[in-house]
């Protein structure tokens, strides 16, 4: 709520560390593809690598390293259900450095290989397109 000044009140108010979160979020899903560097992130906002990261896990719960994974295993998601292209290749796309890696990630946090979620992803298509 604004107040009479028409500034946000003290509870309202974002603080640095939401925005520096906030921005690191957006940086991430702007460069999911490239390789992850908690440096790079921390040159490219203009703070402390340290800084960055105890604000971050503060505002989100969870690192950079780990939403940076969610990002890219979204993106997977997508491309596993919509099209034909080889798990590897989605793999290099959504920018892991190895099938492997890829898929021990997506199973990490999906709970099923990309393979399996393809596969389940095709079957729910199919008893939609049925009804």
């Amino acid at each position: 709520m604004k107040n009479i000044s028409g500034r946000a009140s003290p509870s309202e108010r974002e603080t640095g560390g939401e925005a520096l979160a906030r921005a690191a979020m957006a940086y991430i899903e702007a460069h999911s593809a490239e390789k992850f560097s908690l440096q790079t992130m921390a040159g490219a906002l203009f703070v402390n690598g340290s800084y960055l990261l105890r604000a971050f896990k503060r505002h989100t719960g969870c690192t950079p390293l780990s939403y940076h994974h969610c990002v890219r295993c979204a993106k997977a998601k997508e491309l596993l259900a919509g099209s034909d292209r080889s798990i590897s290749e989605i793999g290099e796309i959504t920018g892991f450095v190895s099938s492997s890696h890829f898929a021990h990630v997506f199973n990490k946090l999906e709970g099923c290989t990309p393979t399996e979620y393809r596969m389940r992803s095709r079957l729910s298509g199919e008893r939609k397109e049925s009804l």
